[in-house]
């Protein structure tokens, strides 16, 4: 019992106290419950506040999402929390006002719309009395800011059908979820968690963001042997990774070189084809395939699927004969990061080692 944290040790108290009560199966139970709970508890970092708080939610993220709370799961999670967040909830980010003008003039930029005119709508007073632009200058936290896009688009003539998605918060809470993928998972899978306001900002709370956090981090299956690709995967896209790993075989295969982005197709819908799917066309005679079988073969991209069509396969067994040695199904992708909070020159690589570094060091403890 001493090696066991105080909510571990209390767990299993219990569990012995209710013995005479209780078969076997629930006294199992209470005692696997807290031996994960011990193990998250000594992952998480010395001087986390809260400790019991976070060791719950991470607890509940697991067993609701039936994924097993091994150490490699559990310091997996740990690892990216402290990257994206170092364990804070709502955190103060430095010169957010002007990081949210900069994203607003590039976006009114895009869609043509006079940066002059959003300006003047965003001088109105808001539902505080205080003007939206005043209170952009003021805001600290990414909740903050958030608040003040969801009330201006709430309470502007027009403002739902002309900045409905202009909230430049599009990563929230302690593991920088997208709110896209929050909400693909939430269509997927119940979320077990009351929605008090919305599941956009149920990202802001701890319990929200992990839960969203554990299901984009572990939550499908990809051919990795190495989290790597998975703290990847995070940053860049599930399957990410793999797809590069493809686009590498491509470009062995037929002599073009690729930027291994993990992109399969073009983000425009617009876009007839990409080039990876230009270079697979080059080589569609030796696969034996058609055009369109190859274009339904990397709609999958972004699915477990793709690795069972026969593009994926043929490509990676003649690039295999090509190179003389099996080709790893996996790569991390090469993107330099952009976004309204970065400010300064980041890649994919960069993110996916710096997280594995704090991943083998929690691994060590």
């Amino acid at each position: 019992m001493r090696n066991v944290c105080p909510a571990g040790a209390a767990l299993l108290l219990a569990a012995l106290l209710i013995g005479c009560a209780s078969g076997p199966s629930e006294i199992e139970r209470a005692r696997t419950v807290a031996q994960a709970r011990a193990l998250i508890d000594r992952s998480l970092p010395r001087g986390v506040s809260d400790r019991s708080g976070w060791v719950s939610d991470l607890y509940t993220a697991f067993d609701t999402q039936h994924i097993e709370p091994t150490p490699e799961h559990v310091c997996a999670v740990v690892a990216v929390i402290e990257q994206e967040s170092g364990f804070q909830v709502n955190t103060v980010v430095p010169g957010l006002g002007a990081i949210a003008w900069r994203e607003i003039d590039e976006r009114a930029e895009r869609h043509a719309i006079p940066v002059s005119l959003v300006h003047a709508a965003l001088h109105l007073k808001s539902s505080t009395g205080v003007s939206y632009s005043d209170r952009i200058d003021r805001a600290r936290t990414e909740k903050e800011l958030s608040d003040i896009f969801d009330d201006f688009i709430g309470q502007v003539p027009l403002g739902r059908t002309l900045f409905e998605d202009w909230n430049p918060i599009r990563t929230r809470g302690p593991m920088q979820v997208n709110v896209a993928f929050a909400r693909q998972s939430a269509a997927a899978k119940s979320y077990p968690y009351p929605v008090k306001s919305s599941l956009e900002d149920e990202l802001f709370t701890r319990h929200g963001s992990i839960y969203f956090g554990v299901a984009h981090l572990l939550g499908y299956a990809a051919p990795y042997d190495d989290y790597v690709y998975r703290f990847a995967d995070f940053n860049a896209g599930q399957f990410s990774s793999r797809n590069a790993g493809f686009q590498r075989a491509v470009s062995v295969v037929s002599g073009i070189k690729l930027v291994t982005d993990g992109a399969l197709l073009p983000h425009n819908s617009n876009a007839t084809s990409g080039s990876t799917e230009e270079a697979v066309r080059r080589i569609a005679g030796r696969l034996d395939l058609s055009d369109g079988e190859i274009h339904d073969a990397l709609e999958e991209g972004r699915s477990e699927g793709f690795e069972t069509t026969t593009l994926y396969r043929r490509t990676f067994e003649m690039a295999g004969r090509m190179s003389g040695r099996p080709l790893p199904p996996a790569v991390v992708p090469h993107i330099q990061l952009h976004g309204a909070k970065i400010t300064r020159s980041l890649t994919t690589d960069w993110y996916a080692h710096r997280v594995d570094q704090r991943f083998r060091r929690c691994l060590r403890q």
